[in-house]
C-alpha cells in the first residue's frame, strides 16, 4: 500500500508519515525542505523499515502539481496537507502572500485531489484525506484568506463525497478539521493560541485511524467538535464577531 503526503517535513505531515511507517505503508513525502526530508526519510527507514521517497516539490505552482502527479501516478492514499497562513487585515496583508495561500491551500489541493481521484476510480479504490481546519465553517476576520482557503477544501470535499456515494464507488475521501494544533504553522502565519492546542502527534494519529475506518469529518479534541456543531446552528453574522474576538486576542506581537 502506498501512500503520498504532501507538506510532509513538519508538523502534521510529518506525524502523519510516521503514522503509516508504523502501519507498514510504502510512503512518498513531498514538500520544499530537501534537508527535513532526507532527515524524515532516514528516520522512518531507521524506525520502521519502510520503503520512503520523497520529491521536493514547490505546490504553490500549478505545473509542479501536474509533473507530481505525472512522476507518482499510482498510490492507496493521498494525503492533501501542505498549507499556509497568515494573520492581519485583509486590506493590509501582503497579496503575494494571499496569492500564495490560495495557490497552495486551494489550487495545489484541487489539482492533486482531481488528478488522483481520476485514477481511484479507474480502479474503484483509494482515499483521499483533504486537511482542512475547523476554520472551514466559520468566517474569519483577521484571516480571511485563510479560513475562505479551508472553507474551500470544506465544500469541495463534501461535493465529492456525495458524486462519489451516488456512484456507489469505493473510492472514499476525509476531511481532517483540527483546531489549534502545535506546530511551526503558528510561527509561518504569525500567530499564538490562547486556548489550549493539540500535539500534531496526537491529531496525526486520531486523522490516520479515522481515515483508514472511512470516517468523513475527523474533527479531534471535544472543544473543535463543540465549535463544529454550533457553527451549523448559529447566524454567521454572530460567528463573524466571535472570531474576530478570538482573532484579535491571538494577535503575535
Amino acid at each position: 500500500m502506498k501512500v503520498l503526503i504532501t507538506g510532509a517535513s513538519s508538523g502534521i505531515g510529518r506525524d502523519i508519515a510516521r503514522e503509516f511507517a508504523k502501519k507498514n505503508y510504502e510512503i512518498i513525502l513531498v514538500a520544499r525542505n530537501i534537508e527535513k526530508l532526507e532527515n524524515l526519510k532516514k528516520e522512518l527507514i531507521d524506525n520502521y523499515k519502510v520503503n520512503v521517497e520523497y520529491l521536493s516539490v514547490d505546490l504553490s505552482n500549478r505545473v509542479s502539481c501536474i509533473n507530481l502527479h505525472q512522476k507518482v501516478g499510482d498510490i492507496d492514499i493521498l494525503v492533501n496537507n501542505a498549507g499556509l497562513g497568515d494573520f492581519g487585515n485583509f486590506s493590509k496583508t501582503d497579496i503575494e502572500k494571499d496569492l500564495s495561500i490560495i495557490d497552495t491551500n486551494i489550487t495545489a489541493m484541487h489539482i492533486l485531489t482531481k488528478l488522483y481521484l481520476q485514477d481511484m476510480k479507474k480502479k474503484d479504490s483509494g482515499k483521499i484525506l483533504n486537511v482542512a481546519s475547523i476554520a472551514g465553517f466559520l468566517p474569519g476576520p483577521l484571516m480571511a484568506t485563510y479560513y475562505a482557503s479551508k472553507n474551500y477544501v470544506v465544500r469541495l470535499s463534501e461535493a465529492i463525497r456525495e458524486e462519489l456515494r451516488k456512484e456507489k464507488s469505493n473510492v472514499k475521501i476525509s476531511i481532517l478539521c483540527p483546531g489549534p494544533v502545535r506546530t511551526n504553522f503558528n510561527n509561518v502565519a504569525n500567530v499564538k493560541f490562547e486556548i489550549s492546542s493539540l500535539s500534531s502527534e496526537y491529531v496525526a494519529q486520531y486523522a490516520v485511524n479515522k481515515l483508514l475506518k472511512n470516517k468523513f469529518y475527523i474533527v479531534p479534541g471535544f472543544q473543535i467538535k463543540c465549535t463544529k456543531f454550533f457553527s451549523k446552528i448559529i447566524p454567521t453574522s454572530i460567528l463573524a464577531k466571535c472570531t474576530y474576538h478570538m482573532q484579535k486576542r491571538k494577535e503575535g506581537k
